[in-house]
């Protein structure tokens, strides 16, 4: 029986809680992105400009993995916070943490100016952008998740995913306008900066929205439970949300981090890695490069959604291994179509590789939450998908750059990407179907357990 907490909310409210997810997400995607691409097409020059220009941008990216490795730190704060004290609060945290690190990007010194502490100042940044996105994804799609109702969970819950794309065509929208309107020159000297400092109008926008929904009402009846539970001085005293993840779902984690790694190494080989391989390899400039980009996630935007109503009627798993096996079939054609130069080849080849990513993405939210009890949900979600995001998007495009200069040949880098598939296939093809799963009967099968019970009872 579903609890009255899991009871579908109203359309307007529904559609309110899933606005402010998306609006939260877009803005921390569009301040990741945004570092990503600059990474990619001038920071090598302004903060690394003694080295060679292809070691640059390997310096370049080497920042922007930093960015990866403090997600974990961010999961396991957000997370165990957000299971604790709620979800909202923890994602206007978020939000200002990363707007605020965006905005300072765009006022930083380069290292024409302060030397060696540009780089620096840069990493620290970069390390709190990490830091605040850590602990975004899991708590934006689990307020959406909790609202709504199972039979259209993966519907609703992939809105919050469009974000990813949303925030890669905002940002790459931005550049690819003022690389069009801007020379070169300005645009290094400082054109690069309006996009960074664009970011302090949209998080007011974003707060703005996200204070105006409510708490999520699963956690909510969660929450008064466990408070209920305090009361009982026979009951045994609750454990950090951390720690009973690795008791109850250390299975579940290894699953959502294996899911991972063929839909976060595709998305930043396809979207971060493109600039640079399409600029030095195929001879292509960077503002067709930016384009295709940008008219591929328009496309990517568009098919998540639907991605996610086809997992409500044949499962998670069907179309998360669906996006898996095609991304790492097309990995060869990709890089293919790319050397050809042109410029209705390049769009084809991005736009069918997101539209493969999205089959992934889209129902990944809806998955990951249904793994997960109520009280450990956060912590769950956030740990599965951002402890992988440091062994997969991280390196992604620091490995692909490394092969390419190694190899001079793109044969090895469609080999990573198939690697990374092949464990993707593997993690959900002996993960369990969560399709229709009440997630308040995961919360009592759980977190509830008597305090006589054995201490490995468990049923899902």
């Amino acid at each position: 029986m579903a609890s009255a907490a899991s009871a579908p909310p109203t359309p307007a409210s529904l559609q309110r809680i899933v606005a402010a997810s998306l609006i939260g997400t877009t803005i921390e995607w569009y301040d990741f992105f945004l570092y990503g691409s600059a990474a990619a097409l001038v920071f090598n020059k302004l903060f690394f400009p003694d080295s060679d220009p292809l070691v640059g941008t390997l310096l370049s990216f080497l920042t922007y993995a930093v960015g990866f490795a403090a997600r974990p730190l961010g999961a396991l704060v957000f997370g165990h916070y957000g299971d604790r004290i709620g979800r909202k609060k923890l994602l206007v945290l978020s939000l200002l943490m990363m707007g605020g690190a965006t905005f300072a990007i765009g006022l930083l010194p380069t290292h024409a100016s302060v030397g060696a502490a540009a780089p620096v100042l840069l990493t620290t940044l970069r390390l709190i952008q990490g830091f605040a996105l850590g602990g975004e994804w899991g708590g934006a799609v689990l307020l959406v998740s909790e609202h709504g109702d199972a039979r259209r969970r993966g519907f609703w819950a992939s809105w919050p995913q469009t974000g990813a794309p949303a925030g890669q065509l905002l940002a790459t929208g931005v550049l690819s306008a003022l690389t069009a309107l801007l020379s070169d020159d300005a645009f290094a000297s400082w054109g690069w900066r309006i996009p960074f400092l664009l970011s302090g109008v949209l998080v007011i926008i974003g707060l703005w929205i996200r204070l105006s929904v409510d708490e999520s009402p699963v956690f909510k009846e969660a929450l008064a439970r466990a408070e209920a539970r305090k009361a009982d001085r026979a009951a045994v005293a609750e454990k950090m949300p951390l720690v009973s993840v690795l008791r109850h779902h250390w299975k579940d984690v290894l699953i959502a981090m294996g899911a991972r790694m063929a839909e976060n190494i595709s998305y930043y080989v396809i979207t971060a890695f493109i600039l640079v391989y399409a600029t030095t390899s195929a001879g292509v400039s960077k503002q067709t490069a930016l384009n295709a980009v940008l008219i591929a996630s328009a496309v990517h935007f568009a098919v998540i959604p639907a991605w996610g109503a086809l997992s409500d009627r044949i499962g998670r798993r069907p179309v998360y291994l669906l996006g898996a096996v095609g991304v790492g079939l097309w990995m060869f054609p990709f890089f293919s179509l790319i050397d050809t130069g042109g410029f209705g080849n390049l769009i084809l080849a991005v736009t069918v590789g997101l539209v493969l990513h999205g089959a992934m993405y889209a129902p990944q939210a809806a998955f990951f939450s249904e793994m997960f009890a109520t009280r450990m949900r956060y912590s769950g979600a956030s740990i599965g998908a951002q402890f992988a995001s440091v062994a997969a998007g991280a390196p992604a495009p620091l490995i692909a750059t490394a092969l390419l200069s190694e190899y001079d040949s793109s044969t090895p880098i469609s080999l990573y990407v198939i690697a990374a598939a092949l464990l993707t296939i593997l993690a959900v093809g002996v993960a369990k179907e969560t399709r229709l799963r009440d997630l308040a009967d995961v919360e009592s099968s759980v977190d509830e357990q008597p305090a006589t019970a054995p201490a490995d009872a468990r049923t899902v």
